[in-house]
């Protein structure tokens, strides 16, 4: 073979090299996103409580799966204590992370916990909540001293009220609010006559005026939003009344959420 044949026939291998490069690039495009650049860090905040859905067992699964999609850094802090004393072990990771998902019901944080996580979403810092977010700093009795409740939290954040429940029998049908179809949050989302066992939460009417209804719920002839997004300051927030634990067994659930974190992420990073 000559020199300039063996020249040739050694620019085609690489050629070739460099498209099937391309070709699993395209294929696994985030493998090589955690390859080239830092993974964004989801920190889970979640409390035990026998009223709180079981959290504590559908949380740390959920977790697990979106960590090995290699997408994402991810943490789950289970706090400990009772309710008006509650505290999460470990939670100055918050200075680090890029988006927080909360699923815990009725607690008050030590005074610099609860500082720490008002100055994440003072610095526009992303939320993601769910189902017991809606009252998730909203105490019952009194709070232990140097502890702090913040009830504020649920319409100053998420944008609405707590109006109580629907029947617990009817649980909840789900559908797509026709304004918000094209919503990335909603991309690959089919409920396809999705019924969740959970009751519906009454929410109507929203504080946020301006907050983007994604879903609602039916249970009989009542109807209420279960997922919206707003703004709060500089933070992007989602908030859905789903999350019973049968919930997270429903592949529109897990689609709702996985794209909920990324949308509320991206917002930080544009």
């Amino acid at each position: 073979m000559s020199i300039r044949a063996i020249s040739r026939w050694f620019l085609l291998v690489i050629l070739m090299l460099g498209t099937s490069d391309i070709s699993l690039a395209n294929a696994f495009p985030g493998e090589k996103s955690a390859r080239t650049k830092k993974k964004p860090h989801v920190v889970f905040l979640i409390s035990e409580d026998s009223l709180n859905y079981e959290a504590h067992k559908t949380i740390p699964v959920f977790a697990q799966k979106l960590r090995e999609t290699k997408q994402y850094e991810v943490t789950v802090l289970l706090g400990e204590g009772t309710n008006n004393a509650f505290r999460f072990p470990g939670m100055e990771i918050l200075k680090k992370a890029d988006l927080v998902v909360l699923f815990s019901r009725r607690i008050a944080l030590p005074h610099v916990q609860m500082q720490l996580f008002k100055d994440y979403l003072k610095n526009g810092g992303p939320l993601v909540a769910i189902r017991t977010g809606n009252h998730a700093f909203t105490t019952r009795g009194d709070v232990v001293k140097d502890y702090a409740s913040w009830p504020e939290f649920v319409p100053e954040i998420l944008g609405c009220g707590n109006y109580g429940y629907g029947p617990v029998e009817l649980g909840t049908d789900v559908s797509i609010s026709p304004e918000a179809s094209k919503h990335p949050i909603l991309k690959n989302f089919n409920p396809g006559g999705y019924h969740s066992i959970g009751n519906l939460y009454r929410v109507m009417p929203l504080v946020d005026k301006k907050a983007v209804v994604l879903l609602n719920g039916k249970a009989g002839d009542e109807i209420q939003p279960v997922a919206w997004t707003r703004m709060a300051g500089k933070s992007r927030v989602f908030y859905t009344t789903l999350g019973y634990p049968s919930d997270f067994s429903e592949n529109p659930f897990n689609t709702l959420i996985v794209n909920a974190i990324a949308w509320a992420i991206s917002g930080r990073q544009e």
